[in-house]
């Protein structure tokens, strides 16, 4: 995607910050974005209902809606002039993908709730000239696609944000834990695709993938597939563990830098990998956890949190060091020995009967501010995904994202599917339940 555009005779970067490293709190996800972009509705997550004859058309569908908006968004940023138009454009194509979905839901005795009044997207966020995005820092701009960010303003320097003590990385978990050990991604397990949100759909993240643990993920993948995989956990841990991968916004060509996930949807530079990962399950201090049936399907964050607000925007980020120091909308800039952190805290109350649901969050949900499981839900092991990466300071990287997200941090996510044997499951549950912590 070109970083220039021509608008009348003067050259815009759409999307390029005004404002600098200022300080940033560590409360709620503010997504106001230095960018301009588009902003669809959420059709995935209006779903309550998905009979399983409809899934593979309905999922399919969903990935087209996604694809829909990744490509209006390079037409609409490389042509100023015409956004107008292509928003209309892409309200009609909605308009009929919509259609098939619902079409889809009531031929398999489904009831979809009015998804047709969410087919129209509207135009968000600021522009600014190149005059003034020459204040830009070098890795935002010039031929890193700088029109789908990241921007000056989603940085700040660590030693700037006040401590707050409430909100930790560990998130305050209590009781025992345990840890699978699964490598850090040593054999380039990357895809695009999303098992959980798009099943059966190539490159339905618009985005790429590390993974860790089951050695068979992908769009394609059936439960019986992972099931008879193997894993990169030392302990026989089969589960599939998965986030976006993090890039250094450093000009290089990187393998995908023409490729789906990679450079065709704006995600370009090297790939990191992680200097440490942790996958710790632990309790919420309040009740007795329960086993994980196999093929739970858990998610955490939101992709499209720029565009949908922050409700369940659930990553944060820090430093080592600064761990008193957690961001929500902004990516730390960590002073010399210190390395980045993401952390990512999953949900951990399951409705006890399924492992999934239509949207992927009404089945497995967060306790209350007490950590206590609402009525008709109970507590599983609640997992915290602790990845630390070494990032010299001053030097820019950014998170993958769909297209239409412009790399904000607020959209980092985390995604799960369990497939601990049996005996790991009870030995997880035992060592949490008993106050001990095990590896």
């Amino acid at each position: 995607m070109t970083a220039l555009a021509a608008c009348g005779g003067t050259a815009v970067i759409a999307a390029q910050a005004l404002a600098g490293t200022g300080a940033a709190g560590t409360g709620g996800a503010d997504t106001t974005s230095a960018g301009r972009t588009i902003s669809c509705p959420d059709v995935g997550q209006r779903l309550r209902s998905l009979p399983p004859e409809a899934a593979p058309e309905v999922n399919r569908d969903l990935g087209r809606l996604e694809a829909q908006i990744a490509q209006a968004f390079q037409r609409w940023s490389a042509d100023p002039g015409g956004q107008d138009r292509v928003l209309s454009t892409l309200e009609r194509d909605r308009r009929a993908t919509i259609g098939r979905i619902t079409d889809a839901l009531r031929q398999a005795g489904g009831r979809p709730d009015a998804l047709d009044r969410l087919s129209a997207c509207r135009a968000t966020g600021k522009s600014a000239t190149v005059e003034n995005a020459q204040n830009a820092p070098r890795g935002a701009r010039d031929g890193d696609s700088a029109d789908n960010g990241p921007f000056r303003s989603d940085f700040v320097d660590i030693r700037s944000v006040r401590p707050d003590t409430r909100d930790g990385g560990d998130r305050g978990g209590r009781g025992g834990s345990f840890r699978s050990e699964c490598g850090r991604n040593e054999n380039g397990h990357h895809n695009p695709d999303n098992l959980i949100v798009a099943p059966g759909v190539r490159n339905g993240a618009h985005h790429m993938h590390d993974y860790v643990g089951n050695l068979a993920t992908d769009a394609f993948s059936s439960d019986r597939k992972l099931a008879g995989s193997g894993t990169t956990c030392g302990n026989g841990d089969r589960s599939t563990y998965y986030w976006p991968v993090l890039r250094l916004r450093d000009h290089a060509r990187e393998q995908d830098a023409d490729a789906p996930g990679g450079g065709q949807d704006g995600n370009v530079g090297t790939i990191l990998r992680p200097a440490e990962v942790s996958l710790t399950f632990d309790g919420n201090g309040a009740e007795q956890v329960s086993a994980m049936p196999p093929f739970l399907r858990n998610l955490t964050g939101d992709a499209k949190a720029l565009t949908n607000g922050p409700a369940n925007a659930k990553a944060s980020w820090s430093c080592t060091g600064f761990e008193d120091r957690q961001l929500r909308n902004k990516y730390p800039l960590c002073p010399q020995g210190s390395n980045v952190v993401r952390s990512l805290v999953f949900p951990s109350c399951w409705d006890g009967r399924n492992t999934d649901s239509a949207n992927h969050r009404t089945h497995v949900v967060f306790p209350d501010g007490n950590g206590r499981c609402r009525d008709g839900f109970r507590a599983i092991p609640r997992l915290v995904q602790r990845l630390t990466y070494s990032i010299a300071p001053g030097t820019l990287y950014a998170v993958d994202s769909f297209p239409d997200q412009l790399h904000n941090p607020v959209t980092d996510h985390g995604d799960v599917i369990n497939l601990m044997p049996e005996r790991l499951m009870r030995t997880a549950v035992d060592c949490i339940n008993s106050g001990r912590d095990c590896r």
